[in-house]
C-alpha cells in the first residue's frame, strides 16, 4: 500500500456509500429483531461488503481523467463501490479478510488484466504490447512465458 503522490482520497460518496452494517442494533422490542435498512440509493451498485478484517480497495480513473488512483481502507461492515468499467483492486490488509462481492453483469466474472494481456491464447504480438506498455520486446516475451493464475475456477 505504498504512498504515492498520485494517490488521492476519494470522496466517500464515490467509493463507499454506506457504513455501519457491523453495528449491533437493539432487539429490545416485541419482535426481538431490528432491520438495518439499506437501499439502492445508499449502495448504488454494491460491489464489496467487508464481513471480517480489512481490505485496501481502489480504482483508477480513465485516461481522460489523468488515470487518477483513488483508494480507501474498508473495514468490517463497510461497503465499497467501484464505478463500472474502471480498473479496480481489492487487497487484504493485515491478517485475513472475508468479503461479499456483487457483480453488476448478466455474465459476471473476473477479468485478470495480466492474464488477458500476457496470457492470451494465441498470444498478442509482443511488438504491439511493447509499444502499449512502453517496454522492450524482451520484457513482454518474459511476461508472456509466466504462469498466470486464473481465479475463476
Amino acid at each position: 500500500m505504498g504512498n504515492s503522490a498520485r494517490t488521492q482520497s476519494l470522496p466517500m460518496q464515490m467509493i463507499s456509500s454506506f457504513m455501519g452494517l457491523q453495528i449491533a442494533r437493539s432487539t429490545q422490542n416485541p419482535l426481538g429483531s431490528t432491520v438495518t435498512a439499506v437501499n439502492v440509493d445508499q449502495i448504488a451498485g454494491l460491489n464489496t461488503l467487508v464481513l471480517e478484517g480489512t481490505l485496501h480497495v481502489g480504482f483508477v480513473t480513465s485516461n481522460a481523467d489523468n488515470n487518477r488512483l483513488f483508494t480507501k481502507v474498508s473495514n468490517k461492515g463497510d461497503v465499497s463501490v467501484f464505478p463500472i468499467g474502471l480498473i479496480h483492486f481489492q487487497h487484504v490488509g493485515e491478517g485475513d479478510a472475508v468479503a461479499q462481492a456483487a457483480l453488476s453483469s448478466q455474465n459476471p466474472g473476473v477479468i485478470t488484466i495480466a492474464n488477458a494481456v500476457f496470457g492470451s491464447d494465441p498470444p498478442i504480438n509482443p511488438e504491439v504490447l511493447a509499444k502499449a506498455f512502453q517496454v522492450d520486446n524482451k520484457a513482454v516475451e518474459y511476461l508472456q512465458k509466466q504462469f498466470w493464475y486464473d481465479n475463476n475456477n
